[in-house]
């Protein structure tokens, strides 16, 4: 703290001005005489106050004068407004669900729903006015190994990215409180964690996520509330996690008191193994959403609750947004109950599953992972190639991609790789098409690289 508090000094008073570059971590602690673990947290804490930015491969700078108030950065880029689907760039950064008939039925069930409207809805969500719409997202889990779940164990939220918000609200405590998440992982657990004023703590990852002795040693070192895991599919390495590796992460948590936030937002065809609410029902809070199988714009999530967590889930939700709206509610209800969320889902998955077939196709050859049903896959560079040209020259050929340093946490190691979303929003013959570019990007690295 005393070495934070010199760098807000000398960075307000213009000693250090926007944009300098500060030392490597071990150049300045060896200068100092402390460890570079210190020196390395302080330039965290400042990089969290915005006072620094940290660029990965570059070193650490100097952002402003002064902490800039809220976040900084978003969790989607939106389609430009000259974005146009037949001429525009492919946009391969985020996956597009394809329209199998999600807009005709939302208008359907909008028309229905519109003709039950009482005097209930003048009134604001309470705690259990939300119960109908539980009971069918009980159902609609119950593909998942989640262990013994209830309406009552729910809490029902705005996507996805709301659900890891109301979990860390409820999780964490203290004044500087610690979560732990993969060394590459989904940003919005850093966004959310920045929210929650939470410093974020990476964990290493192998051929299956993130490691046991990894995670252990990382809760040795720097404590720990919450971790953030995703282990039927690692966004973004695809990486899934064995069963026992599963046992192992249980055995970790249990040992170290942490809080388990089960990320399973992709949803995709189950594996059949055990989540890690099944293992660990006492500790383990599960996410997910209907953004990926039928509409993003819906904003439904859900949080399946440890044992006995339900009504705290709720009133946190409660706290921060009163509950969902009961148009939302009632909308996801019918979709659910009539049978047409599934069929909507097993549509979208088709199309889907037709584009990773073309894309494993037309990348053959190349270092690429993937799994069944996954709308995303990840593609390490070959030699000739550095992640932040690859996309750059994509993008000047109209394809739209994502870097591994967009992954990487503060001060994150980020490898030579990009993850390519699949796009179902636009026509077959554009996505071969983009794929096609990206071939002939990758059999033809440029000759001018550094050495």
């Amino acid at each position: 703290m005393a070495l934070v508090r010199a760098l807000r000094d000398d960075v307000r008073a213009g000693v250090l001005a926007a944009g300098a570059q500060l030392p490597p971590v071990r150049e300045l602690a060896w200068a100092l005489g402390i460890t570079p673990g210190t020196v390395a947290r302080a330039y965290q804490i400042c990089t969290q106050e915005g006072l620094l930015r940290a660029v990965v491969g570059r070193g650490t700078f100097v952002a402003s004068s002064s902490p800039r108030l809220g976040p900084r950065e978003p969790l989607h880029i939106d389609r430009l407004p000259e974005f146009d689907r037949e001429t525009g760039p492919v946009d391969l950064r985020s996956p597009q669900l394809p329209d199998v008939g999600q807009t005709a039925a939302l208008a359907r069930v909008m028309i229905e729903a519109a003709g039950q409207i009482g005097r209930d809805y003048l009134e604001y969500p309470g705690l259990r006015r939300d119960s109908v719409c539980r009971r069918a997202v009980v159902d609609w889990l119950s593909c998942c190994r989640l262990g013994p779940l209830t309406e009552d164990d729910l809490v029902l939220t705005l996507g996805g990215q709301n659900g890891i918000n109301i979990v860390l609200s409820c999780c964490l405590r203290g004044e500087r409180p610690v979560v732990l998440a993969e060394a590459l992982a989904y940003p919005g657990f850093r966004h959310a964690a920045r929210l929650t004023r939470a410093e974020v703590v990476p964990v290493a990852l192998d051929g299956e996520g993130m490691r046991a002795d990894a995670l252990d040693a990382a809760c040795r070192r720097h404590g720990g509330q919450v971790v953030c895991i995703a282990p039927e599919a690692q966004n973004p390495t695809t990486a899934r996690m064995g069963l026992a590796r599963r046992h192992e992460i249980v055995a970790v948590a249990r040992a170290h008191d942490l809080q388990i936030l089960e990320d399973d937002c992709y949803t995709m065809p189950t594996s059949g193994l055990p989540g890690l609410r099944e293992l660990a029902p006492e500790r383990t809070w599960h996410v997910t959403s209907l953004s990926k199988p039928i509409s993003a714009g819906l904003r439904f999530g859900m949080v399946a609750c440890p044992t006995g967590m339900g009504e705290v889930g709720r009133l946190a939700a409660q706290h921060s947004y009163f509950g969902l709206p009961r148009p939302v509610t009632d909308i996801v209800t019918r979709l659910i109950v009539s049978g047409e969320a599934a069929r909507l889902r097993a549509a979208a998955q088709a199309v889907m599953t037709r584009r990773q077939e073309l894309t494993v196709a037309a990348l053959a050859g190349h270092d690429l992972a993937w799994q069944p049903g996954l709308t995303f896959l990840w593609l390490r560079l070959p030699t000739g190639w550095r992640a932040s040209t690859f996309t750059r020259m994509a993008e000047a050929e109209g394809v739209l991609l994502r870097s591994a340093d967009e992954y990487a946490l503060v001060d994150g190691h980020a490898p030579n790789a990009v993850r390519i979303a699949l796009a179902g929003g636009v026509s077959e013959e554009r996505f071969g098409r983009a794929l096609a570019t990206l071939a002939r990007l990758l059999a033809n690295p440029p000759g001018d690289l550094p050495v």
